[in-house]
């Protein structure tokens, strides 16, 4: 008897040993797509507790529908119903709880659940009858999920010999499952997140350099109408002009468009490309809208990165067309260094100012809605800090941008 009872509990020992390294075994990498996370999660679950078969049934915040997996181990299905036509999946009185039930199928089954009180019995039919017929429900396990991304129970059938210790070890799993399913929801909404954000940069982008320009165009294209009859040698000068205008603005777009793509340039080189792009900016600036430019670029001690660049640019941009367009001015200046771990910016102009009077930072260019709106949404969004100096003399924005980006 002795030697019995030694060897059921050396494998009751063994089988534990076996699921807790199979627990500490769970993938940690999160799949791209939601049903190959649903097929894993179900394969390596079974594998822990030993079920021939693991249905999954789970809602999610706004969406209609009851999401059903199926995995077994030549198949795995998955589809969408209706939660009106399993309703409700378990018994009432179950439904707040974990639970299992030897014989779904018998007259009168016993299922068995865990409370504050330790494990109770419970006779009664545990399941929806439609889920017990179409998935033919003898022996079940049975767990509640529940968490931030969704809300449903966890199924394990077939699994022969099952004993209250099961409880314990699938409600750890259903937690694992509840978790990695959390994680996979919370990652897809940040990539949608940053999807956003790209378009919005990528709006503002648009509307800083290719449609300005345009809108210059065609401000140049009013005059040249005007020309015509009165001076037609100064007209084609004029079409000439914007003729290079858009030439040049179709090298900025697709420079823009090349930016978008990986690149393998060093730092040094990264920082030569904005130099470039700025002092080639200033002197289209200079020839079509008549704004004397001087670009100064400081020796930069650290590399600025890609996107960085590229929204440094776009900033002086705007500076540069607002200077011209709204503030009238017939010279402007812009200065460009790096200090510690911050790109700070001043961009300078003799015109009339803007139409307040005065020193504002970016909080109270905000609340009191006050200056450039693009200009100052991407500073903004960059983490950056925004002055205008506004006077009848002119105007000047002290910029400063950190060469990380927030939570970077």
């Amino acid at each position: 008897m002795l030697a019995t009872l030694l060897g059921y509990l050396g494998a009751y020992k063994q089988r534990r040993s076996s699921e807790l390294s199979k627990l500490a075994a769970w993938p940690h990498a999160t799949p791209a797509e939601a049903r190959v996370l649903v097929h894993d999660m179900l394969e390596h679950a079974a594998g822990i507790l030993g079920a021939a078969r693991v249905l999954m049934a789970w809602e999610e915040p706004e969406e209609p529908w009851l999401h059903l997996a199926l995995w077994s181990r030549s198949t795995f299905h998955w589809t969408h119903e209706s939660p009106a036509t399993f309703a409700p999946l378990v018994a009432e009185p179950l439904a707040a709880t974990s639970f299992l039930c030897l014989d779904a199928r018998a007259p009168v089954p016993t299922a068995l659940h865990r409370s504050s009180a330790g494990v109770q019995r419970w006779h009664g039919v545990p399941l929806h009858p439609q889920v017990q017929a179409q998935f033919a429900i003898g022996a079940v396990l049975s767990l509640r999920l529940q968490g931030e991304s969704l809300a449903g129970r966890l199924f394990f059938l077939d699994k022969p010999g099952m004993t209250s210790d099961d409880l314990i070890l699938g409600t750890i799993v259903a937690h694992e499952v509840v978790a990695r399913m959390d994680q996979f929801s919370l990652l897809q909404r940040l990539q949608q997140a940053a999807a956003t954000e790209e378009r919005i940069r990528l709006a503002r982008d648009l509307h800083d350099g290719l449609l300005q320009s345009l809108t210059g165009a065609a401000l140049q294209l009013e005059t040249v109408h005007r020309l015509l009859e009165k001076d037609p040698q100064v007209a084609r000068e004029r079409v000439l002009d914007i003729q290079r205008l858009l030439a040049a603005e179709q090298r900025d777009l697709r420079s823009f468009i090349q930016e978008l793509k990986p690149t393998s340039l060093s730092p040094a080189e990264m920082d030569a490309c904005l130099t470039t792009r700025l002092q080639e900016l200033g002197e289209r600036i200079e020839r079509h809208w008549g704004l004397r430019v001087a670009v100064r670029v400081e020796r930069l001690a650290a590399g600025i990165p890609k996107a960085l660049a590229r929204d440094i640019y776009r900033i002086v941009h705007e500076a540069f067309i607002n200077a011209a367009r709204h503030a009238h001015a017939a010279a402007a200046r812009v200065e460009l260094g790096v200090a510690d771990t911050q790109v700070c910016i001043t961009v300078a102009d003799d015109g009339c100012g803007f139409p307040f009077r005065g020193r504002y930072d970016l909080a109270a260019l905000t609340t009191l809605n006050l200056g450039p709106v693009t200009l100052k949404e991407r500073i903004a969004s960059l983490g950056g800090a925004l002055v205008i100096d506004s006077s009848e003399t002119g105007a000047r924005l002290h910029i400063t941008l950190p060469l990380a980006r927030p939570g970077a």
